[in-house]
């Protein structure tokens, strides 16, 4: 049975995550002039309940533990496979994370991962973005897997990583055309999206291949270190 506490913070958590997509479109319609600046903020600022929530249930340090290695394992096959960037494995580890520690612990590792492997790329304004569109793909696979690893088909599995890659590329996309394309029509807003589409299409299809090889495999050996450790979720 959830406490107050824990449904109100389930409502601040959504709260955040509608923000993002919700400025966006405010701005689109209102053509509005700091767009750029307005969303930046936005973004960085949902990102924010889901740390604040994380660090306030004071998790032990076996708790957080697989959490930071899977995003760091994230960013570090970010990283090896930069010279490649269609190909990216950070989108499939973090729904594993989801898949096993649930809607915060995927969206953290989300959000780390994008902001340890920018430290590599660069830090910018895309850093928020970034963090937001990963933790929300991690988020929305903790929803849906979360406690049904064993029952849930691999066919449903790489459907969402195909379409949870796309998404976060017309996410970003959105930002770049909403935020930096002047005069903002629509034409000029299908030649932004119409650009992104091969990174996009490319980052969709190495997310259902490296999910295909780690999924499984990954998913057993964290359940035994959760049963091992008595590894607990914050979901």
């Amino acid at each position: 049975m959830k406490t107050l506490r824990t449904r109100i913070a389930d409502i601040i958590e959504m709260c955040a995550l509608v923000a993002v997509p919700a400025t966006l479109l405010w701005c689109a319609v209102r053509s509005y002039e700091h767009t750029a600046l307005l969303t930046l903020i936005v973004a960085l600022g949902s990102v924010l309940p889901f740390f604040l929530r994380f660090e306030s249930a004071k998790p032990r340090p076996r708790d957080f533990m697989p959490i930071v290695v899977l995003a760091a394992l994230a960013a570090a096959g970010r990283i090896v496979f930069g010279p490649l960037p269609n190909v990216m494995p950070v989108t499939a580890i973090v729904i594993v994370a989801g898949a096993c520690f649930g809607k915060e612990g995927g969206f953290l590792t989300g959000a780390l991962a994008a902001l340890t492997s920018n430290m590599f790329f660069g830090q910018g304004p895309w850093t928020p973005w970034q963090m937001y569109a990963w933790g929300l793909v991690g988020f929305v696979a903790g929803v849906l897997f979360f406690g049904r690893t064993q029952s849930v088909s691999l066919v449903a599995v790489l459907a969402y990583g195909l379409l949870s890659s796309l998404c976060y590329g017309i996410l970003l996309d959105s930002w770049h055309v909403v935020g930096f394309i002047s005069p903002l029509n629509w034409k000029s807003a299908l030649a932004g999206y119409a650009a992104g589409i091969p990174f996009n299409v490319g980052h969709a299809l190495s997310t259902v291949v490296f999910l295909a090889l780690i999924y499984k495999p990954w998913i057993k050996k964290i359940d035994r270190i959760k049963l091992k450790f008595g590894i607990t979720s914050q979901s």
